[in-house]
């Protein structure tokens, strides 16, 4: 508080009364006295009011005579020696022979001592401070007392009290009971030696605590290396790391936990990461290998402490899912090989090594998004991996071919019993793995055949799905890709309107005009669709009516546009009537199912008519090539319904044909499969599609460019081409 004094009496006080009679004997010895014997809990006024204005009155009125009686410069050095003489007279011998624990005690109980008598000098000697300390620019008495500390008794003591602190410190480590308080204390006074600064605690307590926290867990690392699995040592880390996090917060300075966490993670994960990671038996393979998903995480959480202490592990990690792809890859060529030897033919058809495909990649992409946080290096582990595996060779067919057809099959009407969101699932994860492969154009090229197969049978499952499969190639690669399949689609949605016209346009025709024959067409933009086989089939004289009115139809309502008929596409049911040796006794009927071509065939058989091979071509105007595969399914299928001679299992120029009258079957509707004239996929047609796409490139870039070396425009070219990957000659 501000004392209210008055004036200063008028007899002169001589400097050796006013300090040995007055300031000495009656508050400064004392003083030392009450911190000699000890102060009683939570003591803080030693003096009274009375004795505490006597003796600023008497330092005021010494320093506001007139000279040369004016003692202020003679009390502010008697300040600094009585601070210097009770600290070599009381606190260093106290503290030289105290060790360990007991040097710490000793020091906490002076330094606070020290703080008491700081307080109570800075009260008496107030006036100094106020006007003295002011004009001459000293340190002020509160400074004074600490810098007489630093220099008399920290400097003294600091490497034995740090010493001790660093004993105890690795005292607790072993798991023992300390004085954090106590530690806690003697951490604020190296803080306050600073003086305003952290320079003090930093050089004289941190640095050697790092180097023994460097030491003590140097020691534990090579212990714990040649003891414990890769598992055990990272959880004895992770905890290491944790307590001493909690030790900064507990009595440490906070500056201090980067500096000290970073000694940690270079002495236990930095120096023995390689020897961790492949550690026979508990290394990253094989927590892979054992799907040990917390070990996993806890590693990629230790590791990803240290710079780019990620990358052995995304390695390991890219390797395995690599070994994983190339093991399902291994086990088709295996069964692939058995199928041969025992005369079998390979399948594009193969769901079982699809699904292995799709469920390691789902397995993979889990636990990189859940156990590994989504880390952009696992992530381009795992496509590095499939990129990889998905490239790789199989056998007679490519990954592309083989997870196709896979999707050929769940959107198929009739294949896998697989409820619509199962099918979403794994057209979604379908999709996953096709981004991997570097041919998509001949991914594309054999999906579009697939696709137009399903329509043009009837045999997809679902126009949603459809849609639903190729928006999902379409997010992937982009609208030039998917914009054929979206024409397909688009042909067949029409399809209706078309129909619905035809049968008006059918009514309105006059009387000679008119077809009795049931017809659907479905009308196709060529440049949608696969190029399909077109022979120029004579078709039968019912038959032909249905296709003169529907040209009729179409010219009146498209004139732009050319009607072409492919007769290989088409499909027929017609009524067939087997006469045997009996006559019309012996006859049987039946419903049977068969393609246009097919169809006009055996119609040449009507009234038991027999024709050598020649002939029937040239009725049907039919090439060998179209002929064969027809005859070969009326003659030598499982349905015999012509008769050949000779009677095998090959079409020959010679053989001559009729009417099975034989022929019998327990159903009486009867599909008659006929093999494919168009082969599943035009691989010239891929090759000169992608010769078009390098010109194409070629052409822009030069354009936008001008000039360019050869290599700079080789890679802007690679660069474009996302479809494919072509050979860089």
């Amino acid at each position: 508080g501000i004392l209210a004094m008055s004036a200063p009496s008028s007899k002169i006080i001589q400097f050796e009364d006013g300090w040995d009679k007055e300031i000495k004997a009656k508050a400064l010895d004392p003083l030392e006295r009450m911190l000699n014997e000890g102060l009683k809990r939570d003591q803080t006024k030693l003096f009274n009011n009375q004795d505490y204005a006597a003796t600023y009155k008497t330092c005021y009125d010494m320093c506001t005579q007139r000279t040369p009686y004016n003692w202020s410069e003679d009390l502010y050095r008697k300040h600094g020696e009585t601070v210097q003489k009770y600290l070599q007279k009381y606190v260093l011998p106290a503290l030289k022979d105290k060790q360990d624990e007991y040097l710490l005690k000793e020091l906490q109980h002076r330094w606070k001592n020290h703080i008491i008598m700081n307080k109570w000098l800075q009260k008496f000697f107030m006036y100094l401070d106020r006007y003295y300390v002011k004009h001459h620019s000293l340190a002020t008495l509160a400074i004074s007392g600490l810098r007489n500390f630093k220099s008399l008794v920290y400097d003294e003591v600091k490497r034995d009290v740090a010493n001790a602190m660093l004993a105890i410190v690795d005292f607790e480590r072993e798991g023992k009971d300390i004085d954090r308080t106590l530690l806690k204390q003697v951490v604020e006074l190296f803080e306050t030696m600073g003086m305003g600064g952290l320079d003090a605690y930093t050089e004289d307590l941190e640095e050697p605590l790092l180097t023994s926290t460097r030491t003590f867990y140097a020691r534990r690392r090579e212990d714990w290396i040649a003891s414990d699995s890769t598992p055990d040592y990272l959880i004895k880390a992770e905890a290491s790391l944790d307590e001493e996090k909690a030790r900064v917060t507990n009595y440490l300075n906070s500056h201090s936990e980067p500096k000290v966490l970073k000694v940690c993670e270079e002495e236990l994960l930095e120096k023995c990461q390689k020897i961790l990671l492949e550690k026979e038996g508990s290394g990253c393979k094989v927590l892979l290998m054992n799907d040990k998903t917390s070990d996993l995480e806890r590693m990629f959480r230790l590791f990803n402490r240290i710079e780019n202490g990620l990358v052995p592990m995304a390695a390991i990690v890219r390797e395995f899912i690599e070994s994983v792809g190339n093991a399902v890859i291994e086990k088709k060529k295996a069964k692939v090989q058995a199928m041969k030897a025992e005369g079998q033919k390979e399948k594009p058809d193969d769901p079982e090594y699809v699904k292995s495909l799709l469920s390691c990649h789902a397995k993979y992409v889990d636990l990189i998004k859940v156990h590994l946080a989504n880390h952009a290096l696992f992530q381009k582990a795992l496509k590095d991996a499939f990129v990889t595996v998905m490239n790789a060779e199989v056998c007679d067919y490519t990954n592309a071919e083989l997870l196709s057809t896979y999707c050929d099959r769940i959107l198929k009407a009739g294949g896998d019993k697989l409820s619509e969101e199962e099918v979403e699932m794994n057209m979604e994860r379908a999709v996953e793995l096709f981004t991997y492969i570097e041919d998509k154009d001949f991914f594309g090229e054999v999906f579009r055949n697939q696709l137009a197969k399903r329509l043009l049978n009837q045999k997809s499952a679902s126009d949603d799905l459809e849609k639903s499969m190729i928006s999902k190639l379409k997010a992937q690669v982009g609208t030039q890709f998917t914009s054929k399949m979206e024409g397909m689609l688009n042909d067949l949605s029409t399809a209706l309107d078309h129909e619905k016209k035809f049968k008006e346009f059918r009514e309105s025709e006059s009387e000679k005009g008119k077809c009795d024959l049931d017809v659907s067409v479905q009308v196709l933009t060529t440049g949608n669709w696969p190029t399909y086989k077109k022979p120029e089939l004579a078709l039968p004289a019912v038959m032909q009516p249905a296709v003169d009115q529907f040209s009729r139809f179409f010219d009146s309502d498209a004139e732009k546009r050319k009607l072409a008929w492919y007769f290989s596409l088409g499909s027929v049911k017609m009524k067939a009537t087997f006469y045997g040796k009996g006559g019309e006794k012996d006859k049987k009927s039946y419903d049977v199912e068969v393609t246009t071509l097919q169809a006009a065939a055996l119609s040449a058989f009507v009234d038991g008519c027999s024709y050598t091979f020649e002939e029937l071509g040239t009725k049907l105007n039919l090439e060998a090539q179209y002929l064969k595969p027809v005859m070969h399914s009326l003659c030598c299928g499982k349905y015999k319904v012509i008769a050949k001679s000779p009677a095998n299992n090959k079409i020959n120029p010679a053989d001559t044909f009729t009417a099975n009258k034989k022929f019998k079957n327990n159903n009486k509707r009867v599909k008659i499969p006929m093999a494919s004239l168009d082969s599943n996929v035009n691989v010239k047609k891929v090759t000169e599609d992608r010769s078009v796409t390098i010109d194409a490139a070629l052409v822009r870039i030069m354009k936008s460019r001008k000039t360019m070396s050869h290599q700079t425009l080789v890679a802007e070219v690679l660069a474009q081409l996302t479809l494919f990957k072509p050979q860089a000659k």
